[in-house]
């Protein structure tokens, strides 16, 4: 009889901390469903129903030769970008992890206050440093190295360089905290067994740091696919990306219908990238990441 009613009351407990934890998840879930789900049903209708019903908005995006280039340059210049500011944040997110920390601190603040900067200020800024007459151009030609200005701006070269400038602390963060947490006797067990430097990294310290790499790469990706204010200021309407489009289609032609089946698409997109690196690193790892 004992037994009985133990079980009947661990599954009485069982079932309120059920109930506890939907309680509790209620406002996150409410708070999703009003600012995420709600916006995103009401922009797929209007896609779909606005000018009129059916799927011409969808037709004339993917029928155009004009959107497919913006749509191209949209993920040439994302890919672009995320492969670069990986490429150069490891090894500034390396130099973080094993440096003293006094010294880290210094470079973690400033990297910081690079963030916290004004982003429409650092990309004037960008602006002035890129033009034909700035100190990019000046010191190259002063150098010897190049006879004629560089065509830095209004073009997807300056848009690339602004905007990995401005992503590097979205891999350098994650990084950081996915090296630092590496044990250091790992390294060392790896040389003492005869790796080279360069098989330490390659072998041992970058599939360790792969959950960094994950996290950081997908937040960079995503978060370049909608960029608008860099790609506006230093591309130009010549190379026009996809948060420019869609900032078109809603002020300027006040197209609702092609403004939310862009950005229906780019959702799209977005979602399967993350469903691609969930299926290889699993939620678990790029949590890690993150």
């Amino acid at each position: 009889m004992s037994a009985v009613t133990e079980t009947t009351a661990a599954g009485n407990s069982e079932r309120a901390r059920g109930t506890s934890g939907w309680a509790y998840a209620l406002p996150a879930l409410l708070l999703l469903l009003i600012f995420f789900v709600v916006p995103v049903v009401g922009l797929l209708l209007r896609s779909v129903l606005e000018p009129e019903p059916g799927l011409g908005n969808y037709a004339t995006l993917f029928g155009s030769s004009t959107y497919l280039r913006i749509f191209l340059n949209t993920f040439m210049v994302s890919a672009v970008v995320t492969a670069l500011s990986v490429v150069i944040g490891f090894p500034v997110a390396w130099m973080l992890a094993i440096m003293p920390s006094r010294w880290a601190s210094v470079v973690f603040a400033i990297l910081l206050l690079s963030m916290w900067t004004n982003l429409l200020a650092r990309t004037y800024a960008w602006m002035v440093l890129l033009q034909r007459t700035g100190v990019i151009n000046k010191t190259l030609m002063n150098l010897g190295l190049i006879d004629q200005p560089l065509a830095l701006v209004n073009n997807l070269v300056g848009v690339t360089i602004g905007m990995t400038y401005i992503m590097l602390p979205f891999v350098i963060l994650p990084l950081r905290g996915v090296i630092k947490a590496i044990d250091p006797a790992i390294l060392q067990a790896a040389s003492l067994c005869g790796a080279t430097r360069w098989q330490c990294l390659t072998r041992v310290l970058i599939p360790l740091a792969l959950p960094g790499v994950a996290a950081g790469a997908l937040m960079v990706f995503v978060m370049s696919l909608g960029y608008f204010v860099t790609p506006a200021l230093l591309g130009g309407t010549a190379n026009m990306m996809l948060a420019e489009m869609i900032a078109q289609f809603v002020q300027s032609l006040v197209n609702w219908g092609m403004g939310g089946a862009a950005a229906f698409v780019l959702l799209v997109v977005t979602l399967c990238i993350y469903g691609i690196q969930l299926r290889l690193f699993g939620a678990g790892r790029l949590g890690q990441g993150a």
